[in-house]
């Protein structure tokens, strides 16, 4: 078998159901290692736990390994080149926030997903995070009014200005704020390009060519190549915004069909801590 994306079939409530399940294991393992977490742990140590938890669940490739940000570098304090992004000796200590990165492959099935936390208290971090709750619910809308990629991501910045925090996804490699997900096909590689897996690594390059052919991008950000309506496809949408060192985010798949959209499921541990507050 050639090493190849298919674009997931966004019609197919079984196939959505596969991603949906790879989805929802990487939340599980997000919960289960943030419940793990203790003053002092390293970065390199929570990924190690998210590796451990997903290899044990039977993912067996990556779109890109764990990642984890402690403290300030959670909003990419100080970030100027792409080796700042792997995890790191830094510890964290009370009253910190986290995020826990994660991107698992099963069976062809992927899922790319981004868990926000704070270990103990801290009012900043509840301040952005419910900041945060606004752009799931604004990014649904402007796909759905079939608003080019590049217009929602002005709009997600117009929005950043008007909390008064910074965008922080532009820190990314292609300043994106999202990238298209598929099957991914193949065989298995006897290892992986750390800290992406090769078979992916291998196709998105391939999948870079093909859609600029077609004036398009896998990858959403404010550039020229996203100057075009929703892509039909499945997308890994991550706003990532930070203010005084505190950085949040959210990341999962979005549905994206011909005249419509929804998020593949609504019930998440974000959404979830989001609807408490509020009735709170």
């Amino acid at each position: 078998m050639s090493n190849k994306v298919a674009l997931a079939r966004v019609d197919d409530p079984a196939e959505l159901e596969r991603f949906r399940a790879v989805q929802r294991l990487s939340y599980a393992c997000a919960d289960a290692v943030a419940a793990t977490l203790e003053p002092g742990v390293t970065e390199r140590e929570a990924c190690r736990r998210m590796r451990r938890w997903l290899r044990e669940r039977g993912v067996d490739d990556w779109l890109h390994t764990p990642f984890a940000w402690f403290g300030d570098r959670s909003a990419f304090t100080g970030f100027r080149v792409p080796t700042q992004f792997l995890p790191s000796g830094a510890r964290l200590e009370e009253g910190m926030p986290y995020i826990l990165d994660m991107a698992p492959v099963k069976d062809g099935y992927c899922a790319d997903i981004g868990y926000g936390g704070v270990l103990g208290e801290n009012r900043v971090w509840d301040r952005v995070d419910a900041d945060l709750a606004e752009y799931r619910a604004l990014i649904l809308r402007l796909v759905r009014e079939r608003r080019t990629f590049a217009d929602v991501y002005a709009e997600v910045d117009a929005l950043i200005e008007r909390q008064g925090h910074a965008n922080r996804h532009r820190k990314y490699p292609g300043r994106v704020i999202g990238h298209q997900v598929g099957v991914i096909g193949g065989v298995l590689p006897k290892r992986v390009g750390f800290p992406f897996g090769v078979r992916f690594l291998q196709t998105m390059g391939r999948e870079l060519v093909t859609e600029r052919v077609k004036g398009r991008s896998p990858l959403w950000n404010g550039g020229a190549q996203s100057r075009h309506a929703p892509t039909p496809g499945l997308w890994a949408v991550e706003p990532h915004i930070g203010f005084r060192g505190v950085g949040v985010k959210f990341e999962e798949i979005l549905v994206v069909t011909e005249d419509d959209a929804h998020w593949l499921d609504d019930d998440l541990p974000h959404v979830r801590r989001w609807a408490r507050r509020e009735a709170a």
